[in-house]
């Protein structure tokens, strides 16, 4: 089990354009928390505004539930000086000329008019693309692995105390197991008690197959058996998937869920004070483990 909360960092050495050691680096950081889907948000350098789209792309592959804050920085000689995109410079020139023979044949195209061109300067690392991606796949893959492990960490101590919650719940259940059957022997006990004063009072005698008819439609109104045998049912389906290593944090909720339904049915159900204590417990007890498994991947 892993926790949806988490911090981690990596890093990776970045070479400047033409070099062969590194003069820089490259750090990734991810900060997570719970979220009910897969949520990025990428801050990238704004020399580099293409990069959040790759850094999206690698996190999306990599990433389950939650969401997730994706910082990356470039640190150092790396990230280069600005310099002159000479590719797309031939190619705004080249259309510049073009437009010149349409309209103004053998007027002078001064270059000077490449300066007042948007994205023709550029930091010299935009230019090592491939560099920078595998750089910044390094770094990921640094980070997610201390995120891991720190949710990981996260993940142990929720499983502790949501399995400690669990144990709770199915000794309430078996109170409540076990004083289910002596309501109906309390009301049967009540109910003669009521007819022998209306005998002794009004001098009448109460039917007793009358009196036996009002006990069992008692018993069958008071039943919950089927609602203590469901519970049992998702508490073990519950152990089970705690001690799994899968992204188990939605089945555990809708599995709450449930456990939550069966009580609420027992409590409505419920004639009696002490299985109405034990059912306000209960409904306590899954609400904080239902607390709890929102931060659970």
């Amino acid at each position: 089990m892993r926790s949806m909360t988490g911090f981690g960092v990596g890093e990776a050495p970045l070479a400047a354009e033409g070099k062969t050691t590194p003069s820089g680096k490259l750090t990734v950081e991810i900060r997570a928390v719970n979220h009910r889907y897969l949520d990025v948000r990428v801050r990238a350098p704004s020399q580099l505004p293409d990069l959040a789209s790759v850094v999206e792309a690698i996190a999306r592959e990599r990433l389950t539930r939650g969401r997730f804050d994706v910082t990356v920085r470039i640190e150092g000689a790396a990230l280069g000086a600005v310099t002159l995109h000479q590719e797309r410079a031939r190619s705004v020139f080249a259309s510049l000329v073009a437009l010149r023979d349409e309209l103004a044949p053998g007027v002078d195209v001064p270059l000077s008019l490449l300066g007042a061109v948007p994205d023709l300067f550029v930091p010299s690392i935009e230019q090592a693309g491939d560099e920078v991606r595998a750089a910044l796949s390094s770094a990921f893959d640094a980070s997610l692995e201390a995120l891991d492990e720190m949710r990981l960490r996260e993940g142990l101590a929720l499983g502790d105390d949501i399995f400690g919650r669990l144990v709770t719940v199915r000794k309430l259940a078996k109170s409540i197991a076990e004083r289910a059957p002596l309501v109906v022997e309390i009301y049967k006990k009540k109910l003669k008690e009521r007819a022998e004063r209306l005998r002794i009072a009004a001098d009448v005698d109460v039917d007793a197959g009358r009196l036996e008819q009002e006990i069992a439609l008692f018993a069958d109104r008071v039943d919950i058996c089927e609602e203590l045998t469901r519970l049992e049912s998702h508490t073990s389906h519950f152990e089970t998937l705690l001690a799994s290593s899968d992204a188990v944090g939605r089945r555990l909720d809708f599995l709450l869920q449930e456990m939550a339904r069966e009580a609420n049915t027992i409590g409505s159900k419920s004639q009696d004070a002490g299985i109405a204590h034990s059912v306000v417990e209960l409904k306590a007890e899954i609400e904080r483990m239902r607390e709890q498994v929102q931060n659970v991947e």
